[in-house]
Order: C-alpha cells, then structure tokens, then sequence
C-alpha cells in the first residue's frame, strides 16, 4: 500500500487480488476508489537466483512501455518505476491496468473465424514496436556483456550469458558448450546484416496479448503486456518469441499484418533463417536453465529438459545445412 501512495499520493484502496500467470515477478491489481485500476509490479530482491539477464526487468518493461507507446502500440501506461534501493531490496513498478484478458485465457472461447484479422493485427503492432530504435544493440539493463555497438557483439554476449548460467546452475545442455558458444562467430555474416538496433518484445506469446470484447460481443486486439523480456536487436527475434514452439513466420495472418507495416523482413533468405535458428537455440536455452533457479515442478522440468534437447538439436542441424550450402524445404 505504501508504494501506490508513494508513486501517486493519498489515494482510496477499494480492493485488491494477486494475478497468476507470470512466472518471476509478484503481480497485483488493485481498484482504486475512484474506479481506476491500477497493476503493482515487485520483483524479486537482488540476491535471489537468477539469469543473468533477469536482473532489473522491470526497469527494461518501463523502457519497452515507454518507447512503444510512442510508436502508436497499445501497452500499459507506466505510472511509476522505482529501481532497488537501499530501503527497498527489490525493484517495482506501477502500471495503469490493461484489460480485458490474454488471449491464453479466452482460449477456445474465441471463434475460429475471429482468429486471421486478430493474428493480422498483432503482427502489425509488432513491427510497429520494430520501428522503435534503441542507443545499443542488446539488453537495455545496464548488465556488463549483455549490449554491443553491433548486434553481433550483444548477441554474442547475450549467448555466452546463458550459457554460462547453465554452468552456474548445473543445467546440462544437449550440445557441447564450446559448439553453441561458437555458433554467434560461426554465423557472424548473418547477424552483421542487422544494422539497427530495433526494440524486440521476445515474448509476445498469446498469454501477453491482450484482447478486449467488441461492441458486437466479438474480440478485437487489445495490446501487448509485460515487455520486461524486451531487447534492442533483429526484428526477426521477435518471430521466435511470439511462438517459441512453432515456427511464427509460417503465420500468413501474421505476417501480412507485420508487412502492412514494413515489408522489410526477409525471412526466407540463408541468412534470415540463419538468424532465425539461432534465436530459436537461444530461447530453448533460456527456457531450459531458467528451469532451476525458478524451481518447476519435476513434471514441467522434464518436459522443458525434453523439448529444448528436440529444439536445439533440430536448429543446430538447420545450420549445419545452411552453412553447407544447402537448401532448406520452402515453408
């Protein structure tokens, strides 16, 4: 309570509930006796466990709110941010509340008809988002290694990072750590064609979209939420994070939706899915090593340890073919 009337005075609490769903900060909603409801954000101290880029997320969803307002993107309104200090050990954030609900929640509940124009409209707010250009390539958090002047240098960091997290916390990997260290060099041409560091969400799954009911009782896209994974980099990233376990740019509603936009997304080109397979290897393992410090559930575990052994090893042959020369079946 103390932190609302820090950030917006003497205000009236009329009632108040945790959200479920995430899975590294403390969420709640509270309703303000004047009817404004408003989502309170706390993560976790400084010395809980971690990746190494999880640390002051909530400072990287402010930065990614802010900067993708300005681009006409539908995200909460930040009210109020307040990094870890010495009287507070964790890091909050105050945001106006988006609502309805995720699309994850609505679920079947949403016609199968409904679903093309809502796809088109999320790829349009996407790269809408990929217009905005950050100072660096790379985390916007100022964790050393995680950024660079070139998108080679930060992704290079940004792989090494995680990899180095899974050494910390003991998570064995489906390949030899010196081969995925190496794949950044390795592929260095591809990633040297991203030449603008544009902000990427890389987690607009379904549960971070928000839909809102229509005035003829239908769903209309409503906006992106929890922008705390974003970094500044290739737009193509943000294809791997909206569908970790598919293949996004398969999507025609989507991807007509992104190039209504930008037509500027080659991803059919040796070097698009290039990238596009690195991406993917990276957040399997993002997904797999974060698996420990956040404590899952045996069952959770070991189908997170299952599918990103699957994930990884299919990308990394991916590659192998791309750096052969040879041609991959068209989508």
């Amino acid at each position: 309570m103390h932190r609302l009337r820090r950030a917006l005075g003497p205000v009236d609490v009329a009632g108040g509930r945790a959200l479920t769903g995430g899975l590294y900060n403390c969420v709640h909603l509270f309703e303000l006796a004047d009817g404004r409801r408003l989502v309170l954000k706390s993560a976790p101290s400084a010395e809980a466990p971690a990746l190494t880029h999880e640390r002051q997320l909530l400072g990287t969803e402010t930065i990614f709110h802010r900067l993708a307002a300005t681009k006409g993107v539908s995200v909460p309104t930040v009210l109020h941010y307040e990094p870890a200090g010495p009287d507070d050990p964790g890091e909050w954030l105050l945001l106006d509340f988006l609502a309805d609900s995720t699309w994850s929640e609505v679920g079947e509940d949403l016609p199968a008809d409904g679903r093309p124009a809502l796809r088109h409209r999320l790829g349009s707010a996407l790269a809408r988002t990929a217009t905005a250009t950050g100072p660096r390539f790379g985390y916007p958090q100022p964790v050393p290694g995680l950024q660079g002047d070139t998108w080679l240098e930060a992704f290079t960091g940004m792989m090494h990072a995680v990899l180095k997290d899974a050494s910390r916390f003991g998570s064995p990997l489906p390949a030899a750590t010196d081969t995925l260290a190496a794949l950044p060099d390795r592929f260095a041409d591809a990633l040297d064609e991203v030449s603008r560091p544009a902000l990427v969400h890389f987690d607009a799954w379904e549960g971070n979209v928000i839909l809102t009911r229509d005035g003829d009782g239908g769903w209309r896209f409503g906006g992106l939420i929890d922008g705390e994974r974003a970094f500044f980099g290739d737009p193509l990233a943000e294809l791997v994070g909206l569908d970790p376990l598919g293949a996004a740019e398969d999507d025609p509603d989507l991807m007509a939706g992104y190039r209504s936009v930008t037509s500027d997304l080659p991803t059919t080109t040796p070097a698009a899915r290039s990238r596009l397979a690195l991406y993917r290897i990276y957040l399997a393992l993002i997904m797999r090593v974060e698996s420990i410090p956040r404590a899952y559930g045996p069952e959770h575990s070991a189908w997170l340890r299952s599918w990103s052994t699957e994930r990884i090893t299919q990308q990394l042959a991916v590659l192998d073919r791309l750096a052969a020369g040879q041609r991959l079946p068209s989508p």
